[in-house]
């Protein structure tokens, strides 16, 4: 990496980064926060299979983004340590979320991408209870779920679902049981 392209680098990151909520967001609308820094990830269910046998690990990264406006992370499984050229695209995920806070809803307008599978999300969250719902629709319009449950300071029960075609039964696709990592 040349000289210019690490100073642009830092340039980047810097400009991306916040160090707190902005004010603009009441306190009691900051569902987000809480995830700010590192957590590994157990992967039990991926692509609706169960995985737990192949004891694959991951990794999540949350930090302010926009001005405190948004929180953004990035979901890598298998983690950075365990990926290699080779692999292949299933169970693989190298993507991103940004959520922002809209005011005129109340609630965080998501977006999640994965470019390893293409796979991409649009969805709304917002507290419901001790947990946060995601809730939304894929772009051949099948609705998805997603919960944050089992919320610590120190870990949470990550679980992605989709609506079946009967429009009633919600099937498990995706589960991550995360740390923190101090």
């Amino acid at each position: 990496m040349t000289t210019n392209e690490a100073a642009t680098q830092t340039g980047f990151c810097t400009a991306l980064t916040a160090s707190g909520r902005s004010r603009e967001i009441p306190e009691t609308a900051d569902v987000y926060g809480w995830l700010i820094g590192s957590w590994e990830l157990e992967i039990r269910h991926y692509s609706a299979v169960d995985v737990t046998a192949q004891e694959i690990k991951g990794e999540v990264h949350f930090c302010w983004t926009l001005e405190g406006r948004a929180v953004q992370d990035i979901w890598i499984m298998p983690r950075r340590s365990d990926r290699h050229e080779s692999l292949s695209k299933t169970n693989n995920m190298y993507g991103i979320t940004l959520r922002v806070w809209d005011p005129s809803i109340e609630a965080w307008r998501i977006t999640w991408i994965n470019p390893v599978t293409g796979h991409r999300e649009e969805q709304i969250g917002r507290w419901s209870g001790k947990d946060i719902v995601q809730v939304g629709a894929r772009s051949n319009g099948v609705p998805t779920r997603w919960m944050y449950t089992k919320i610590t300071p120190d870990s949470f029960h990550w679980t992605g679902e989709s609506l079946q075609p009967d429009a009633k039964t919600w099937k498990l696709e995706g589960e991550f049981r995360a740390r923190r990592i101090r």
